[in-house]
């Protein structure tokens, strides 16, 4: 298959693979929305997960957080859902390729007590977690880290390099952070580097994570404009993440983010999840949508069937 992720229906998403997926994205020239969700809170339409919120709002790939492979719960899904079959049904509802967040945490850091993102053994960054979500469905796995959780560069690509050796030739393999995810010696400039870069493509990485230009203090266009082209010379993708809860700030504001990311050559565009809690604000979706790709765009993912 050689179709733009921008023209693909339902039927080629569930059925494509690892390099198919990778050409899709390429193609669409850096017009692919991925939509950060959390299954484990109440979604803000109640009996309606947010993975098929933001899928509806013109989504093209859906990102779970929180999720514990080993306790797959995504509220508002049909409630005779099994555990192994979360991902698989939303695949079914939305059309939508799923990934999921995986966090590499520093053995040298401490345990973190915050009662929401505090970690949990199925979601950490692990060969046995990675297979577990290879089995249930998922398309693409992301390595990165939750505030305060102490994910640390070296640590993401230690363990990137044990599961691509796994999954690599299944899962598409994504690498970085949005913030300094509690380790304060990587953060605002020292969050990503050239150097970092190099560590994680060369253990398997195939798209570089890095914030989008003003979401983290001393992230400019210009600095991630420079890593966005390193990463592109050394043959991989990019995802310019929104994962600083600006996700849920005013339509103005994101939509100068959208065209700053935009303006950096990034591939993935991502919004976290935390508009609210849980997906980033509905009306925020579409208005990075439009920004980075137009109405027609837009409005064709939006208006496309699950049943083409």
């Amino acid at each position: 298959m050689h179709k733009r992720l921008l023209d693909c229906n339902a039927s080629d998403l569930a059925r494509i693979g690892k390099a198919d997926l990778l050409h899709a994205i390429h193609a669409s020239e850096g017009r692919v929305l991925v939509c950060e969700t959390i299954g484990a809170v109440q979604p803000m339409l109640v009996t309606i997960s947010n993975a098929e919120f933001a899928a509806s709002m013109g989504a093209d790939l859906l990102l779970l957080n929180l999720f514990d492979v080993n306790h797959p719960v995504v509220n508002g899904l049909p409630k005779d859902t099994a555990p192994d079959d979360v991902v698989r049904t939303i695949k079914h509802l939305t059309g939508r390729v799923i990934g999921i967040n995986l966090e590499p945490v520093d053995p040298a850091f401490g345990e973190s007590e915050d009662e929401l993102w505090g970690m949990q053994p199925g979601r950490l960054a692990t060969v046995a977690n990675a297979q577990k979500a290879a089995a249930m469905g998922v398309n693409l796995l992301v390595l990165t880290g939750n505030p305060g959780n102490g994910v640390s560069n070296a640590a993401i690509t230690h363990t990137l390099r044990a599961i691509n050796a796994e999954v690599g030739d299944r899962l598409v393999l994504v690498a970085g952070k949005m913030h300094a995810s509690g380790i304060l010696g990587e953060g605002a400039e020292q969050i990503i580097t050239r150097a970092d870069i190099d560590e994680f493509v060369a253990a398997g990485a195939n798209v570089i994570l890095l914030p989008a230009p003003g979401t983290v203090p001393g992230i400019t266009l210009e600095y991630v404009r420079d890593l966005v082209g390193y990463a592109h010379k050394l043959g991989v993708l990019t995802l310019t993440a929104v994962g600083t809860s600006q996700e849920g700030a005013d339509e103005a504001t994101i939509r100068q983010i959208a065209l700053m990311a935009k303006m950096t050559g990034t591939d993935l565009h991502h919004l976290g999840d935390t508009g609210y809690m849980g997906m980033a604000l509905p009306e925020n979706i579409t208005a990075y949508s439009i920004a980075i790709r137009g109405r027609r765009h837009t409005y064709a993912r939006i208006a496309r069937s699950i049943n083409r």
